[in-house]
C-alpha cells in the first residue's frame, strides 16, 4: 500500500502560495489598524492642545506632559512592534520548517517500512498426496420412498515427509526502479518420502515455486538423480510410483529473485528430521517470525541460521530471514521545537532587555541570529545527531552574542560585565531551552534554565 507523507494538520506553510497570500492580506490589515490607532491618538492630542489655546499655562503643562508620554509610547511601540514582527515572522518560518521536517521524517519512515514490509519470497513445504476410494452413504427418493444408498467416492489424502534437508543462500541487492532491497536466493532441498501405506503406490509430489518471486530460473525437480518433467506447463504436480514400505528422495533446486524477506511455510505439516540452513550473505540479517534458530553463526561475510527439528514438530508461523534495520525513533522532536521557538525567543529577548540596554538594531540582529541558528539546526540534524549539532551551533551563537555585546559599550573596563550578562542570558534563555527539547529530560532541563534565569535576574537587581 502506497504511503504519502502529509504535513502537520492546520499548520501554516509559506511554501504554499495560497497560504502566503492569506498571510500577506492579514498582515496588511493588522498594520493598517495599528497605523490608524497611532494617528488617531496623535490627532486627539492635537485637538486637545488646540482647545487649550486660550489658556497658555495649562496648554504648556498638558502638551509637555502628553508629548513626553506620546514620545515614550512611540518608542516603546517601536520595540514592541519589532519584537512582534520578529516573533510572527519567526513563527511562520518555523511552522514552514516544521512541516518540511515532518514530511522528511514521514518519508524516511515510509522508506524504512517499505524496505522490511514489502513483498516476500515464501517457500511452501512440498506435499505428498494420493487418491483413494472411501465409502460413503446418502439418501435419495425412489418411487416415493426414502432409500439409503452406499457408494464410494474418490478423496485426496496426504502423507508427511519423512525427512527434509534444505539449504538456501541469500544475497541482498537493490531494485533500481523502486530503490528498495531485494533478495537473490539459491535454493536446494532434499526431501525423503516413505510409503507407510499398505494398499497405495501411486502418489503426487506437489512442489510449487516460492510465492512472491519476480524472477525464477533453473527450477528443477529430481527423483533419485533423475529429472522429472512437468506434464502440464505451469503445473508443479509430479506423479510417481512408490511401493509400500519403500522410500525415495526428491531434490528441488532453483534460483529466485523477490522481496526483502525469505520465509519457509510448513503448510500445516508435522516436521520430522527437518534441517534448514539459511545463509544470509549480508549484514544486519535476522530471523523472522520469532521462531528461534537452533544455531546462529556470524562472520565477516554474513550470518548463517540453522533450524533443526528431530521429532514431529508443528510450526504454525512461517520462519526465515529478513534484513533488520535500526528503529526510527524520536520522531517529531525538531517539529515540536520549531513550533515553540518563538516562545523561546521571547524568553531570551526579555532576559537580554533586563540584562543589557539594547536598541532596535541589536534586537533585530539578535532575532536574525536566533532563527538562523534554528534553521541551521533543522538541516544539520538530518546529517548528524541533533544534540551534537546544537552544541556546535551554541558555540557559534555565544561568539556572535559576545560580538553584539561588544558594540553596546565602548568602555573597556565594563565590557567584561556586558560579556557576562550576554553569555548568561543566552545560555539561560536560548541554549538550555532549545537543548531541553532535544533530550528526553525536557522538564528537568527547562526547570534548571528557569531557575538560572531567575537567579541571574536577582543578581542584577541586587547590584542595581
Amino acid at each position: 500500500m502506497a504511503f504519502n507523507p502529509q504535513g502537520i494538520p492546520s499548520l501554516p506553510d509559506l511554501t504554499h502560495p495560497h497560504e502566503l497570500m492569506k498571510f500577506g492580506s492579514q498582515l496588511l490589515q493588522s498594520s493598517l489598524l495599528l497605523v490608524f490607532i497611532i494617528i488617531g491618538l496623535g490627532i486627539a492630542i492635537a485637538l486637545i492642545n488646540f482647545s487649550l489655546g486660550k489658556y497658555p499655562t495649562e496648554q504648556a503643562v498638558f502638551f509637555a506632559q502628553w508629548s513626553i508620554r506620546y514620545s515614550q509610547l512611540l518608542q516603546g511601540l517601536q520595540h514592541l512592534a519589532l519584537i512582534l514582527i520578529i516573533i510572527i515572522t519567526g513563527f511562520f518560518l518555523c511552522s514552514t520548517l516544521a512541516n518540511r521536517y515532518h514530511n522528511w521524517e514521514q518519508a524516511k519512515v515510509a522508506q524504512v517500512a517499505a524496505s522490511i514490509a514489502g513483498d516476500k519470497l515464501e517457500q511452501i513445504a512440498p506435499q505428498i498426496s494420493y487418491i483413494t476410494e472411501e465409502p460413503y452413504s446418502y439418501t435419495t427418493q425412489v418411487e416415493g420412498k426414502i432409500v439409503k444408498v452406499n457408494d464410494k467416492q474418490k478423496v485426496t489424502r496426504y502423507i508427511n515427509l519423512s525427512a527434509s534437508e534444505i539449504t538456501v543462500k541469500i544475497d541482498q541487492s537493490v531494485d533500481v526502479q523502486n530503490r528498495s532491497s531485494i533478495y537473490l536466493t539459491d535454493y536446494t532441498a532434499n526431501y525423503k518420502v516413505n510409503n507407510i501405506l499398505t494398499d497405495i503406490n501411486s502418489f503426487f509430489l506437489e512442489v510449487p515455486p516460492p510465492n512472491g518471486y519476480s524472477l525464477l530460473s533453473n527450477y528443477k525437480v529430481e527423483r533419485d538423480g533423475t529429472k522429472l518433467e512437468q506434464t502440464n506447463p505451469g503445473d508443479y504436480k509430479f506423479p510417481f510410483v512408490l511401493k509400500p514400505g519403500k522410500n525415495t528422495t526428491f531434490k528441488i533446486t532453483y534460483k529466485a529473485q523477490g522481496g526483502p524477506r525469505w520465509v519457509y511455510r510448513a503448510n500445516n505439516q508435522l516436521l520430522s528430521k527437518f534441517r534448514l540452513v539459511a545463509k544470509a550473505n549480508f549484514n544486519n540479517a535476522d530471523f523472522a517470525s520469532g521462531i528461534v534458530p537452533s544455531e546462529i553463526k556470524a562472520d565477516a561475510k554474513g550470518t548463517q541460521f540453522t533450524w533443526i527439528f528431530d521429532e514431529n514438530v508443528s510450526v504454525k508461523n512461517p520462519f526465515g530471514v529478513f534484513t533488520s534495520v535500526k528503529p526510527v525513533g524520536r520522531t517529531g522532536i525538531i517539529p515540536r521545537l520549531l513550533l515553540l521557538a518563538p516562545a523561546i525567543f521571547l524568553w531570551w529577548i526579555l532576559l537580554l532587555y533586563l540584562s543589557l540596554h539594547i536598541n532596535l538594531k541589536n534586537v533585530a540582529i539578535a532575532g536574525g541570529i536566533f532563527f538562523a541558528c534554528l534553521l541551521t539546526l533543522t538541516y544539520s540534524s538530518r546529517l548528524i545527531n541533533a544534540e551534537y549539532a546544537w552544541i556546535i551551533i551554541s558555540v557559534i551563537l555565544l561568539s556572535l552574542i559576545c560580538g553584539l555585546a561588544r558594540g553596546l559599550n565602548s568602555n573597556t573596563h565594563s565590557n567584561i560585565q556586558f560579556y557576562l550578562a550576554a553569555i548568561i542570558s543566552t545560555i539561560c534563555g536560548a541554549i538550555l531551552p532549545v537543548f531541553a527539547f532535544l533530550i528526553p529530560v525536557t522538564g528537568l532541563t527547562l526547570s534548571i534554565a528557569g531557575l538560572l534565569s531567575v537567579g541571574w535576574l536577582s543578581i542584577i537587581r541586587s547590584n542595581n
